[in-house]
């Protein structure tokens, strides 16, 4: 069995998956265009956008994400996308880049429990909970 992440996005999707492609030093293995797909999804001005793309980085880690116009996108807090580095030097340049233009909730430190945690809002309005291992953690 495999989870994925899949984040919708109201038009700027290729712009955020660039971004977190180069946060994570990733590399697009789909990227589908309204246009690739049938007649019925496009929709004039929106042939360019994104009907589907997945980025893979790390060890087996996949983040999707598409533009949705068939409803309006409303950002909640109710999620986060967690990441879980390798080492303090990997969390803090993941946590470094998604960082830039966004809002940190709670910096990355050293926490109670070992390693290190921080969380932000990116500048898409995606919420990241960013962590390196704990002693004793494999």
């Amino acid at each position: 069995m495999k989870c994925d992440v899949y984040l919708t996005f109201d038009g700027n999707c290729e712009e955020a998956m660039d971004f977190y492609k180069n946060v994570f030093n990733g590399e697009y293995q789909v990227i589908m265009r309204y246009s690739d797909g049938p007649p019925e999804y496009v929709v004039k001005g929106n042939e360019d956008k994104i009907m589907h793309a997945t980025i893979t980085f790390g060890d087996g880690c996949e983040l999707k994400g598409s533009d949705s116009f068939h409803m309006p996108i409303q950002k909640g807090n109710a999620y986060h996308v967690s990441i879980l580095s390798e080492n303090d030097e990997q969390g803090a340049s993941f946590f470094e880049g998604l960082s830039n233009e966004g809002e940190i909730t709670m910096p990355y430190n050293d926490v109670f429990w070992g390693g290190k945690f921080g969380s932000l809002i990116d500048r898409f309005g995606v919420q990241w909970m960013i962590s390196s291992p704990h002693k004793g953690m494999k």
